[in-house]
């Protein structure tokens, strides 16, 4: 895939993704503290059966579980010199997943740290980074990528910089705002489209953050400046977290379906769910916009 034939697929009607995908492992049994990437290699079964599940509740893009196989990350699991197999293995898991139903998208977010002068990480150094894992996801055969859950605008633009320069298939690029639509390390959702259309983002918007029910005005405003997609993918509301130190997603499917429908109206045009979500949401957020 490449822009133009993203462009022709979001002409031709809105485009689904998958929900979560780390609070579903959760749920099946991955603890804390453990390396996701890892943990889906020996548990493969889950992973697949989930997507599957997802493509069957009309999902026409799933994410590779790639979200974090970047060497910065995989350093506090002892594995920086395992990007390349990783990613090429998680790509396989999602193939074999889909079967060819549903476009596979390569993972990229965030390191964590913050960038120069902020932070202690350097523009070149996230740069390498993203550029090793892009390279290792195009060449096990993606369809396109995003960035997503990123803290800032600029992480952002390293991610498509990192993109442009390795491979041809477009990306989305998608950050984690709080409710005002300001960026956890810098910058804010309208910025963030400005910037990143400028630069040739296929598509652009926020995910995790928060429930469908907050994103409204964020959405609305991105709209209003926006010559691409506006990509929406929210949690299952605001979570509480319990006793046991778990986030807990309140927010039913069918509340968040009603929902999902407000944010196509307000511009959404690429979207999903995110943490608290799983094939169930997907449905019903499908069967809501067809009536």
């Amino acid at each position: 895939m490449n822009n133009r034939e993203f462009a022709q697929l979001t002409q031709q009607s809105l485009v689904i993704l998958d929900g979560a995908t780390g609070s579903n492992l959760t749920k099946a049994g991955m603890p804390k503290g453990v390396s996701t990437e890892c943990w889906v290699l020996e548990h493969a079964d889950i992973l697949m059966n989930l997507q599957k599940a997802y493509v069957e509740a009309g999902t026409q893009i799933v994410y590779a579980p790639t979200f974090a196989a970047n060497r910065i990350s995989l350093v506090n699991f002892n594995m920086a010199d395992r990007v390349e197999e990783l990613n090429t293995r998680l790509v396989d898991i999602s193939r074999k997943a889909v079967g060819g139903r549903a476009y596979i998208a390569g993972d990229v977010t965030t390191t964590g740290k913050m960038m120069e002068p902020s932070g202690e990480l350097s523009y070149e150094e996230l740069l390498d980074a993203y550029k090793e894992q892009i390279t290792a996801l195009a060449n096990a055969g993606v369809d396109l990528l995003v960035a997503e859950t990123m803290m800032s605008v600029d992480e952002m633009m390293v991610a498509l910089d990192a993109a442009q320069s390795v491979c041809d298939l477009p990306m989305m690029c998608s950050m984690t705002v709080e409710a005002d639509g300001s960026g956890f390390f810098g910058g804010n959702a309208i910025e963030a489209m400005e910037s990143l259309q400028e630069m040739g983002a296929a598509a652009v918007g926020i995910n995790c953050s928060m429930g469908p029910d907050q994103m409204e005005a964020v959405v609305a405003s991105m709209n209003k400046v926006a010559r691409i997609p506006v990509i929406a993918k929210p949690n299952a509301g605001m979570p509480v977290i319990n006793e046991r130190g778990e986030a807990i997603y309140n927010m039913g499917a069918s509340e968040f379906a009603k929902h999902m429908v407000t944010l196509v109206e307000a511009g959404a045009h690429v979207i999903g769910g995110c943490c608290g979500t799983d094939p169930e949401y997907i449905r019903m957020m499908v069967a809501s916009l067809k009536r």
